[in-house]
């Protein structure tokens, strides 16, 4: 069976999709936070990789998902590289800044997104589609409450961040409708893996901040096996949704992922939801909602394109 999806018919399908995926990679978050009390940014990457490159193996000899498309090779291998970079910067950002701080820092990709994509990738910016970005966006800030201090050189660490993920995002789109989603999370997870191992090990051996591997316990290895899962999940469920929707329809539903993250950090890390959460988390909907209800009346002809 071809799992590429060769033209985008189900708008509708990718959001949801997308939302799924958002509440999924929180998890993520949560193993590795919690395997970052003992080890670093390098370190906890190059577990997340691996493992997600593990599970994904079994996948690819039952699919026998082993011809790559010519000319897809060198982008898939980026696409892994720029999640990575994406993830090691992230984890590097909580290290100097508080979480709100860096989360509301790195929200601003859904914005850069939306821009890359009508440059790289030729789609259309519709006002309807960048008011609900931006309603996104106010939601978010509104849950979150940034700091107005400058954190100087640290705040670019998950603008870095953003920027990677963005990238990320319109390869993503660029190879989902001649790549399968299997052969797209093995390759780039398998490249991200070896570059991390160089690095780790150059770290190690260069004495540098970030070298050397923890001796790890049970419980830490049952986060990492965690960690790996959400990842895998997560952004498989990405990928589905790019072979289905355009990259600035989807950009506003990745702020579903506050959801999943303010709920597990309850109750996880027992962190209360402050009042305007809820306020935030309503905006958050209601453009994800309205975009939806939008592409609907579209696909009927009852309405003009969002």
């Amino acid at each position: 069976m071809n799992e590429i999806a060769h033209r985008i018919q189900h708008p509708g399908r990718g959001m949801a999709l997308l939302s799924m995926g958002m509440l999924v990679l929180p998890c993520l978050d949560v193993f590795a936070k919690l395997l970052g009390q003992a080890a670093g940014p390098l370190e906890v990457t190059f577990w997340r990789f691996f493992i997600q490159t593990v599970l994904m193996l079994p996948f690819v000899i039952m699919a026998g998902a082993w011809s790559v498309p010519k000319g897809t090779l060198i982008l898939q291998m980026i696409r892994g590289l720029l999640l990575a970079t994406a993830t090691v910067f992230f984890f590097a950002a909580l290290k100097h800044l508080p979480m709100a701080e860096a989360i509301a820092i790195f929200f601003a990709q859904p914005l850069i997104l939306t821009v890359l994509s009508a440059v790289l990738l030729g789609e259309r910016l519709r006002i309807r589609r960048i008011t609900a970005i931006m309603a996104g966006f106010a939601g978010t800030l509104i849950i979150l409450q940034p700091s107005v201090l400058v954190f100087g050189w640290a705040a670019g660490l998950p603008l870095i961040s953003a920027l990677s993920m963005a990238l990320y995002m319109i390869i993503t789109r660029r190879l989902a409708d001649e790549v399968g989603a299997t052969q797209m999370q093995f390759l780039g997870s398998l490249a991200s893996t070896v570059v991390l191992a160089v690095l780790t090990v150059a770290f190690t051996w260069g004495g540098l901040v970030g070298g050397g591997m923890t001796p790890l316990s049970l419980t830490q290895i049952s986060w990492v096996i965690g960690m790996g899962l959400a990842a895998t999940i997560g952004h498989a469920l990405i990928v589905m949704a790019a072979q289905n929707a355009p990259a600035n329809l989807l950009a506003p539903f990745q702020y579903v992922e506050i959801i999943g993250a303010s709920t597990l950090g309850f109750l996880v890390f027992g962190d209360v939801p402050a009042n305007t959460t809820f306020a935030g988390v309503a905006i958050i909907i209601a453009s994800g909602l309205y975009l939806f209800h939008r592409e609907r009346l579209q696909d009927t002809g009852t309405a003009e394109p969002c």
